[in-house]
């Protein structure tokens, strides 16, 4: 069930149909009030009997946004078991003798989505414990334990941060934190890759200030540098950004050496590492395990870290992972096979590619059976319910767990609802206008025109077919 194109010149808020005294709202007449130009599909399971209680266009396939990202977490929770620790190393490929390793030392990625300038500024420190204070061969880089992609989605403005490249080797979500101050002479302009410790100025990424009204941005590759240019227009008094990074392996190496130097260990330019790496581990890090980085991939809806766990279980499961695609048709497969997501097609990890497609009523039904294996649920944060007066009421008396998904006028909610009865349910809930999402293709602006509207009346649906499902089926 849907709301299709072709609305009128000027929108009219349609009327619900009457209702019987007691009984809830229609779902059509819900759909239609919220003036959502496209499709609308949804489906909800009574998760004691598996019954689809009801379902709209509960067979077709939507976008699923980061959604997504909860079909991710089973998967990587599968291949790789809820013990998983990412590995960062630095390995000298000769001995160390009188402070020098006599070598190389390459800085190693094993795929951390979480690694950041705290955490290699302790790498920094611990490699002076070890004794080191310089080195007679090369600083290396290696970003090789996984493959990388440049964006994770080509279709998304180059200056968003959400859309850095992937690679074994990462650092702060690869995002670098451009901030301005506006002086008596022009603007104060800097590049760093500040943690909660640390802001170590970088110049693998650098922006220039041109006198323009729009783009907003421009990027263009340096050779060796992300070249970014911002109008000046746009920057007003103050304020930051934090772009993405292009080169993540470049950009943890210049940080490491940075920090190396604050410790009296003098290291050059880093040299991308080609191939896997021989020799010994001086200094390891440790991720956190794995269901806590999920479960902070799922609360934050982390693109970047849903690409890397993802691409890391396609890599135990196959023991190959060629690229981000093939990794995604892998977790295909098994989400078809494994879980039973009939139909599904996914491109990505994260679901910021919105040619993936998903269907409501697969979902809702693996939602279902995951629940009864107590995996997902305990990762999944609380979905804030509005009261009356529409601001966010924490003791509605509907309690819901689930994962959002938003892309420009793609709008998903899934996950569980229980209401005052008990009675607990799973949903899946999809909107989707093909029309405007086909009209923002090399688009340069990230806030396009009616998009921000058009989430929020997809928001304001979700709630309402929630409050009617427990109307209708929680008693």
């Amino acid at each position: 069930m849907g709301a299709h194109a072709g609305a009128p010149a000027v929108s009219l808020r349609p009327q619900m149909r009457p209702q019987k005294l007691g009984q809830p709202p229609d779902a059509a007449d819900l759909i239609a009030a919220a003036r959502l130009d496209g499709r609308v599909g949804y489906a909800v399971i009574d998760m004691t009997t598996g019954n689809v209680l009801e379902e709209g266009g509960g067979a077709d396939g939507f976008p699923p946004a980061s959604v997504t990202k909860a079909i991710t977490a089973l998967y990587a929770l599968d291949a790789l078991g809820p013990t998983y620790r990412f590995r960062t190393r630095l390995v000298a490929t000769g001995p160390v003798k009188d402070g020098e390793i006599q070598g190389d030392l390459i800085l190693v990625g094993g795929g951390d989505p979480l690694l950041d300038t705290d955490a290699l500024a302790t790498m920094a420190a611990n490699l002076k414990a070890a004794g080191v204070r310089g080195i007679t061969g090369d600083f290396r880089v290696y970003g090789g334990a996984l493959p990388y992609a440049r964006v994770i989605d080509a279709a998304q403005p180059d200056q968003v941060g959400y859309n850095p490249a992937v690679s074994g080797l990462n650092l702060n979500f690869n995002r670098v934190h451009f901030q301005w101050v506006r002086a008596t002479d022009g603007y104060t302009v800097t590049m760093d890759a500040r943690s909660a410790n640390y802001r170590p100025d970088v110049r693998v990424a650098r922006m220039s200030i041109s006198d323009r009204n729009s783009p907003l941005y421009t990027y263009t590759d340096g050779g060796d540098y992300d070249q970014w240019t911002v109008a000046r227009a746009a920057l007003g008094k103050s304020g930051s950004r934090w772009l993405p990074v292009r080169r993540p392996a470049i950009y943890a190496g210049e940080v490491f050496a940075s920090l190396a130097r604050s410790h009296g260990i003098t290291l050059g330019a880093a040299k991308v590492q080609q191939d896997a790496p021989a020799g010994d581990t001086l200094v390891s890090h440790l991720s956190e395990p794995l269901p806590d980085i999920l479960k902070g991939m799922l609360k934050y809806s982390n693109n970047l870290t849903a690409e890397l766990v993802g691409m890391t279980a396609t890599l135990a499961r196959t023991g190959s992972a060629t690229s981000l695609a093939a990794s995604a048709r892998e977790m295909t497969a098994w989400a078809r096979g494994d879980l039973g997501l009939e139909g599904a097609d996914l491109v990505d990890h994260s679901g910021l590619g919105s040619a993936s497609r998903v269907s409501p009523v697969a979902l809702a039904r693996v939602l279902t059976i995951a629940r009864r294996n107590a995996a997902l649920h305990p990762m999944l944060k609380a979905f804030r319910m509005r009261g009356a007066s529409g601001n966010f009421d924490d003791a509605y008396p509907i309690h819901v767990e689930a994962k959002t998904g938003t892309l420009h006028f793609v709008s998903a909610l899934a996950g569980y609802a229980t209401g005052p009865s008990g009675r607990p349910l799973a949903f899946a809930i999809f909107a989707h206008d093909p029309v405007r999402r086909e009209g923002l293709a090399g688009a340069t602006d990230d806030r396009p025109p009616g998009a921000a509207s058009w989430n929020r009346r997809a928001k304001g649906l979700q709630q309402a077919l929630i409050d009617r499902w427990d109307a209708a089926y929680g008693g």
